[in-house]
């Protein structure tokens, strides 16, 4: 069997304070082979991920022209995306967190789309006034249907692949919620659930293990048991699980609950500190600043064996890397990151580990399409 190789990109969320021309400087001199570039809404509601590296009004063959040939000039390849609640939430928000999604796929198409391997990265977010509704789960997976099935038909007629990433946003909303379940593709059960209900293949995921780990569950075995033809991207970033007094009073399985404060000093109980604090784990990138709760090597033979050869996408959140908010941190993040990788994805030759066949984007000239609309599409 030909021995795979796996490029190593950049997930661009670290870098909000660069501009697109850094970026691209900042990830050559690193040693990666592409940029997964968010383009988030300038106007979003969204205050943790704020990145914005495509000025994506506007956008059209000139722009995708210029965009190419600076990716060809750092010989790096691209993606896109911008991971909101699109099935839930304010009911104004998402509608234009909709719009903004086929902005993206417009954009897309324009560099190239599946010819150039551009493909657009998305969350789908949950509808919690469904969700408490008896069959809850079931009313979110048709409210999927609804809103994603003209969105992938969109996308098919225009040669672009949608990908879903797998985190189920647990500190999207207060923790005075009980439940931390805020992304239908959270779990791979309802990966699968979505294909079988959507079959068209102009769709996808973006898979990171590290959400699988504090949830009790192995990403070597997820890997096994998922459709390997629906893999197109892995996030590449890990967790470590910690041993603290409140995952011994409520458990590895649910998530700690908020109760009164003064009742929680009196009995001595840990309650959450933040939104994001309910799950005992915190956030690595593997080979930097200690060990972690992930067998790199089997997940990466697992991969191999299924014979995935996309890109392996760094996405820094890093308490001691992107949290730090120090540039050079999150570089040296990154750089242990690749030096960590290559022996697992790249061909050893004189040189050491190297990736060897990068092959530059193709400058496509398509022609300008319209800007759509959710209206338009139903």
């Amino acid at each position: 069997m030909k021995q795979i190789q796996n490029p190593i990109w950049l997930m661009s969320s670290a870098y909000d304070q660069l501009g697109q021309a850094e970026l691209l400087d900042t990830a050559s001199r690193l040693g990666a082979q592409g940029i997964d570039l968010c383009v988030f809404r300038k106007d979003g509601a969204r205050a943790d991920h704020t990145a914005t590296h495509l000025d994506y009004d506007g956008f059209g063959p000139e722009e995708a022209k210029r965009t190419l040939e600076a990716f060809n000039n750092k010989g790096l390849r691209l993606s896109l995306g911008a991971f909101e609640n699109m099935i839930g939430g304010d009911e104004g928000e998402r509608l234009k967190n909709q719009n903004h999604l086929l902005k993206l796929i417009r954009i897309a198409n324009l560099l190239g789309g599946d010819e150039n391997n551009v493909m657009v990265g998305t969350f789908v977010g949950y509808n919690h006034e469904l969700g408490n509704q008896i069959d809850g789960f079931q009313k979110n997976l048709d409210e999927y249907k609804r809103v994603f099935e003209p969105i992938i038909r969109y996308a098919e007629d225009l040669g672009v692949t949608v990908v879903y990433e797998n985190c189920p946003m647990e500190g999207w909303r207060s923790f005075r919620y009980t439940s931390t379940f805020n992304n239908l593709p959270g779990v791979l059960a309802a990966r699968k659930l979505m294909y079988a209900m959507i079959p068209s293949k102009a769709h996808g995921e973006i898979y990171d293990p590290s959400h699988d780990i504090w949830q009790n569950t192995d990403p070597v075995e997820v890997i096994e048991e998922m459709d390997i033809d629906r893999l197109k991207r892995v996030h590449v970033k890990t967790t470590r699980m910690l041993s603290s007094k409140g995952r011994i009073e409520w458990g590895g399985m649910y998530p700690m609950q908020h109760v009164n404060a003064d009742l929680a000093q009196l009995a001595g109980v840990s309650v959450p500190q933040s939104d994001w604090d309910r799950h005992h784990y915190t956030a690595m990138l593997p080979g930097f600043g200690g060990t972690d709760d992930m067998d790199w090597n089997s997940f990466v033979e697992t991969l191999h064996d299924r014979g995935f050869s996309g890109p392996f996408e760094i996405e820094n959140e890093a308490k001691n890397s992107k949290d730090t908010h120090n540039l050079a941190a999150i570089n040296q993040g990154a750089k242990a990151c690749i030096s960590f990788l290559s022996p697992l994805l790249w061909k050893l030759d004189s040189q050491g580990y190297e990736f060897t066949e990068q092959k530059a984007l193709k400058l496509v000239s398509r022609e300008d399409i319209p800007v759509k609309s959710m209206g338009d599409l139903t």
